[in-house]
């Protein structure tokens, strides 16, 4: 059974950092993308980043770039994103995912695997 659990939300101030993590189990984890998305109230859910350690790479959205991090435990098949400077723009429930491609996080196809979501509440 396919499981990706997400912990690590919170309420922060903006200017503040939280770490999320994505625990995965189920699956080859060296064979798929794993990431997170995040849908905010009122808004679609969109991408905000993803890492495949097989090809060595990261993705992530614009709006994220230069204050978040994404890294990954293999030992461990757990996906790390350390968040900075959190605005209150990045508030939205945070949902880790898994897909065969890196290139799902920004295309809009279907993503394989999803896990349950963490909220993630940014204050001004």
């Amino acid at each position: 059974e396919v499981q990706l659990q997400a912990s690590g939300g919170g309420l922060v101030r903006a200017g503040g950092s939280l770490r999320l993590s994505c625990a995965a189990s189920g699956f080859t984890f060296d064979d798929y993308a794993i990431g997170w998305f995040r849908q905010a109230p009122g808004k679609e859910r969109e991408g905000v980043s993803c890492i495949s350690s097989s090809y060595n790479s990261t993705w992530y959205a614009d709006s994220v770039k230069g204050r978040f991090t994404i890294s990954s435990d293999n030992a461990k098949n757990t996906v790390y994103l350390e968040m900075n400077s959190l605005k209150p723009e990045d508030t939205a429930v945070y949902y880790c995912a898994a897909d065969f491609l890196l290139s799902s996080w920004y295309t809009g196809a279907p993503i394989d695997y999803w896990g349950q979501g963490t909220l993630v509440t940014v204050s001004s």
